[in-house]
């Protein structure tokens, strides 16, 4: 199932294979996010061509539109959405304690009312594992209580009982034929009860492991804390998972502390309102600077859009409000993230993983823009 091909000897950075049924995923990988069955402004096409190895849909939203009685009379996920490689799925536990109203925690589950229109529902363990089952993803993902960052010592403290109690549920579950499972670590930045979790789970005996509970709106020094106190818990031999992460920076230095698999909804997000990622940072392409620049984004990627359009071209496709606009900086960014990981995995296994994390560190300069919008996870 996973392969462990390489390590850094300057860091915890690993290259790996990790086998699904539906194909196999070369680690450190970034995933894209396509939380209502589509990546946003990308089709299939696009993203195999441009190297996507697995996407992700989401268990709640896509149960409650179009519907289970639609993707099963499909044939299951990959069928309805026409993508034939691997596919993770999460269990809609995020989405149950951010976007719900009116919940109400039982022993077994979650009872909320919708986001589109307010009628009662439930969700649990037994719920989630069915819906993903029937969705047929490669990666089913627990159910687990996410809570916020601002949680209380007694707020967290249960939210871990709920996560381990419910991920214990989750195990007892039946599965699609193939598919694997992973356990969700919780605990917010607190040591003891993040290595509490993680023992219990890791317990179990799962698949794989995801480290929850981070971009949730925390500071980003307690986000790597995060990490970096739950990483040495999990097995060497089976892929982690850093959960809604995150910039290109931040990808990078997480593969340094150990991490192989990351989803992020920024590549497409911030191309909707005109941002574009490369490797000094992120412009906003809609500014008045590009007016007559008619480089492309970036001068050595190999994207459609840098390899078609320049900079001046995209400013006013956006500018105008043509759609063309928006789909090309959603492009750009997403291979930017792929072409990241794709030279992160050469550089783990040439032994040079330390030289090109000091210079991408050097030369990338985040933004206040972008970094306030990890913090928005509607779309996750």
């Amino acid at each position: 199932m996973f392969e462990l091909i390489s390590t850094d000897s300057s860091s915890r950075a690993r290259r790996g294979r990790l086998t699904t049924a539906h194909g196999t995923v070369e680690t450190p990988v970034f995933m894209s996010v396509g939380t209502q069955g589509s990546v946003k402004a990308l089709d299939p096409r696009e993203l195999r061509e441009m190297g996507t190895q697995i996407i992700l849909g989401n268990t709640y939203h896509l149960s409650i539109r179009p519907g289970m009685e639609i993707i099963r009379a499909a044939g299951g996920l990959h069928q309805f959405i026409n993508w034939h490689h691997p596919i993770l799925t999460d269990s809609g536990g995020f989405q149950v304690f951010s976007l719900a109203t009116i919940r109400k925690i039982q022993a077994h589950g979650v009872e909320f009312r919708s986001h589109l229109d307010g009628s009662l529902l439930f969700l649990g363990p037994k719920e989630a594992m069915a819906i993903q089952r029937e969705l047929g993803s490669d990666i089913a993902m627990v159910f687990d209580d996410c809570p916020p960052h601002t949680a209380t010592p007694r707020e967290l403290h249960a939210a871990v009982d709920r996560t381990i109690r419910w991920a214990q549920e989750c195990r007892e579950q039946p599965r699609a034929k193939g598919q694997l499972v992973f356990g969700i670590v919780q605990g917010g930045s607190n040591a003891d009860m993040r290595e509490a979790c993680a023992r219990k789970l890791v317990g179990m005996g799962f698949d794989g492991y995801a480290i929850g509970g981070v971009s949730v709106g925390e500071p980003e020094p307690e986000m790597m804390r995060a990490i970096e106190i739950t990483e040495p818990h999990l097995p060497e031999q089976q892929p982690r998972y850093a959960m809604g992460l995150g910039t290109p920076a931040q990808l990078v230095e997480l593969v340094a502390r150990g991490v192989d698999m990351f989803d992020c909804v920024l590549p497409t997000r911030v191309a909707r309102n005109g941002t574009a990622f490369t490797r000094k940072g992120s412009i906003s392409v809609k500014g008045g600077a590009y007016k007559a620049d008619f480089r492309p984004i970036e001068e050595d990627c190999d994207c459609y859009a840098c390899r078609n359009f320049s900079r001046a071209y995209l400013r006013h496709l956006l500018n105008v409000g043509e759609i063309l606009g928006l789909r090309m900086l959603s492009v750009h960014n997403t291979r930017m993230f792929l072409r990241v990981m794709e030279e992160v995995r050469s550089a783990i296994v040439s032994g040079t993983f330390g030289e090109y994390r000091e210079e991408f560190a050097a030369n990338y300069v985040p933004t206040k823009k972008v970094l306030l919008a990890r913090a928005a996870t509607a779309d996750r």
